[in-house]
């Protein structure tokens, strides 16, 4: 998620972002916990992370932005460069967070700050990370995304979830999320579940981002001949 969205933090907290729909889960659940449950059980975890620094940015359509992310079983010196290369690269690209697939690391790990300056507020790197429980109210606010240059558009999330994940020592952890460190959280996670934030635009939105969507798809079809990419959505009637 990028830098935009931050500086329009105080426009949320000041209650400008416009709450658009209630929602109940089934049993307390969830649909996205279900899916996560049925996805962790069936990946082989991975022990060595294999990157080059410095991380260049992989952006849309690229199809390792829809790949499976491993989960990881390792909690050794690479994977400790790796979440520091990852907030290097988050902070160099005015990001306020990144998930590992979007360096072309197919690994559940995300970093985040929701100050986009690690001297302003702290680092959050997440290994493993599930939502465990989403709150019943949502809101749109504006998101942009790294691997989207220049693309920005409002999105409807939960206002706070409730997650579980590894820290760089392997230590399970649990913490509570809400406003903006909350839409960032989900942003990045739908990235480790090869989700992309045009995904969860509604129809009206995505229209206003359509030719540009097409346009980096064309881009990429021109220096990537012949690889099988995921298009933007067509309108049906």
């Amino acid at each position: 998620m990028v830098a935009r969205a931050a500086a329009r933090r105080a426009t949320m907290r000041g209650g400008r972002s416009r709450l658009v729909a209630t929602m109940r889960r089934n049993g307390g659940k969830g649909f996205m916990r279900e899916v996560q449950d049925v996805r962790e059980g069936r990946e082989d975890g991975v022990k060595e992370i294999d990157f080059q620094a410095p991380l260049q940015i992989v952006k849309y359509p690229d199809p390792r932005l829809r790949a499976k992310n491993m989960r990881i079983d390792e909690f050794g010196d690479s994977l400790r460069e790796f979440a520091k290369e990852m907030l290097v690269a988050m902070v160099e690209y005015d990001g306020i967070g990144l998930a590992a697939p979007q360096v072309g690391v197919n690994v559940r790990l995300m970093v985040f700050n929701p100050e986009g300056d690690p001297e302003k507020g702290p680092d959050y790197v997440l290994v493993n990370p599930r939502i465990v429980k989403s709150s019943n109210r949502h809101s749109v606010f504006e998101e942009g995304c790294i691997s989207f240059p220049d693309i920005y558009a409002e999105v409807l999330r939960p206002e706070r979830v409730t997650v579980e994940y590894q820290d760089l020592d392997g230590k399970k952890c649990k913490m509570q999320l809400n406003g903006l460190k909350a839409r960032v959280f989900q942003h990045e996670y739908d990235h480790l579940q090869g989700v992309l934030f045009h995904d969860r635009m509604s129809p009206e939105v995505l229209e206003t981002v359509r030719n540009d969507l097409e346009a980096m798809e064309q881009d990429f079809a021109r220096e990537n001949p012949g690889v099988q990419i995921r298009k933007v959505a067509k309108v049906t009637a």
